[in-house]
């Protein structure tokens, strides 16, 4: 079939599919781009929620990033509250029901589901999945009328929601099987303010702490059974670890990964000829231990739904390996960082020293000046840094963007540690706590009468 008359196909409607739908309409406008979706909604921001909940945003209309008018505006056929219910790789169609579309260009961007507790009382009634913006509307109104809330898991998401609903003035628990927050990835020393702050809000934390059943009354969750005791409640906040939706794709015979995400290369190419996929239904390839990752944020999903909607078009564009730049909010403190910390280096037994100080984010007299802790991972041989954790009160975004653009290009200790910086006194101290971090480490190497290489980390 003509370029100019190709149709594309795109199953699920979040932020990999809308960007993958509008970049293959901008690739190639006389495309026919048809997207289903089995939500009410497409273009908002579910990362917003907890914060709606919170009261720091006031309302969930701000979440909404566009309109459907405006997709249908640009040319996209959006099919809401529409189920796929099967996909004929042979035949080049997609069933909605006793429906058929046929398509050139199939793009899957099934998104996530979180993985369900297997525990007795995982069908009552008050347990919360904070993902659909609409239930999130209606739970809202639910927490106005009720006093206490147990959240599961230490997830950046239960994290989030704890410190949220704490803010709002509910007794909020947070329970983790793990030692500290977040601690399948953060180091104990960076999140251990968070851990503070969200106590100084009133929340109760119970780490070690893993959950056995949730107990009911009349069909409703009534109380957590845990292996340090009973927490009574109203509701349950599930924030467990997202998996891969890929229900439709194992049926079509596609390729599944290591970690249950599809398997894709540098063009977001499935395992099939003219078969793409993007966002929390992939695995891609991280940049410092070459492994399969998966479930990562938003900002990936929506890039590489659009390298997947550019390349359906008739586009060639490529994905590189991920370094993993994130940051978040925890009670009223900023922790971030990219790629690996400390704790995971340890674990997964990769070679490497830590160069760590403590800085400030403004001029030390200038009002609001808040301590930044920055962590640096390097290879303890070429000095290459690998990764870094932060946290403080303001500036951790900003820090996690830079340093994972010049960590994917090979910088050193020794580059941080001479790098320029900003002085200002309301925007920047003297001395980058970045740049303090890598000349704490030089030192500490100097100490042990370590010589770096000449030209550490050249290839």
């Amino acid at each position: 079939m003509a370029q100019n008359n190709l149709r594309v196909i795109v199953v699920g409607g979040g932020a990999a599919g809308i960007s993958a739908a509008s970049t293959a309409r901008t690739v190639n406008p006389e495309a026919s781009v048809i997207l289903f979706t089995e939500f009410e909604d497409v273009a908002y921001s579910p990362c917003g929620i907890p914060f709606v909940h919170g009261r720091e945003i006031p309302n969930f209309e701000s979440l909404f990033l566009q309109t459907s008018e405006h997709y249908a505006g640009i040319g996209i056929d959006l099919r809401l509250q529409t189920i796929v219910t099967g996909i004929d790789i042979k035949n080049r169609t997609v069933n909605v029901g006793s429906d058929v579309f046929k398509w050139d260009r199939l793009i899957i961007a099934t998104g996530f589901e979180y993985e369900k507790p297997d525990i007795p009382g995982s069908d009552l009634e008050g347990l919360h999945y904070v993902k659909n913006i609409r239930r999130a509307m209606e739970f809202d109104k639910i927490l106005d009328q009720i006093k206490k809330v147990v959240v599961m898991a230490a997830t950046p998401l239960g994290i989030e929601m704890t410190g949220s609903l704490a803010h709002r003035g509910l007794e909020t628990h947070l329970v983790d099987e793990g030692g500290w927050i977040m601690s399948k990835v953060a180091d104990p020393d960076i999140v251990e303010p968070v851990q503070k702050s969200l106590e100084e809000l009133g929340a109760k934390m119970h780490f070690g702490t893993k959950v056995l059943e949730f107990k009911g009354l009349n069909g409703k969750a009534k109380s957590v059974l845990t292996t340090n005791g009973e927490i009574e409640c109203d509701v349950v906040i599930v924030a467990t670890n997202k998996v891969p939706n890929n229900r439709l794709s194992r049926q079509a015979g596609l390729e599944i990964g290591a970690t249950g995400g599809l398997l894709v290369d540098d063009h977001m190419r499935t395992s099939v000829k003219d078969v793409y996929a993007a966002g929390d239904c992939i695995e891609v390839i991280h940049g410092v231990t070459d492994l399969p990752i998966q479930g990562l944020s938003g900002s990936h999903a929506y890039s590489q739904g659009r390298v997947a909607g550019a390349n359906a078009a008739g586009d060639d564009r490529s994905y590189d390996p991920v370094f993993i730049p994130w940051g978040m909010v925890g009670g009223k403190v900023q922790i971030g960082g990219v790629s690996l910390g400390e704790t995971l280096h340890k674990a997964l037994g990769i070679p490497h020293m830590v160069a760590a100080a403590q800085g400030i984010s403004r001029a030390r007299y200038y009002p609001g000046v808040s301590r930044i802790r920055v962590k640096l991972i390097a290879d303890p041989k070429t000095l290459r840094v690998m990764g870094a954790q932060m946290s403080g009160g303001e500036g951790i975004k900003e820090r996690a963007d830079f340093l994972a653009f010049t960590i994917k290009r090979g910088a050193t200790l020794k580059d941080f540690a001479w790098m320029e910086n900003v002085y200002s006194p309301p925007i920047g101290a003297l001395m980058e706590p970045i740049a303090l971090a890598a000349q704490a480490g030089l030192a500490e190497l100097a100490k042990r009468g370590y010589q770096p290489p000449k030209f550490a980390g050249a290839e």
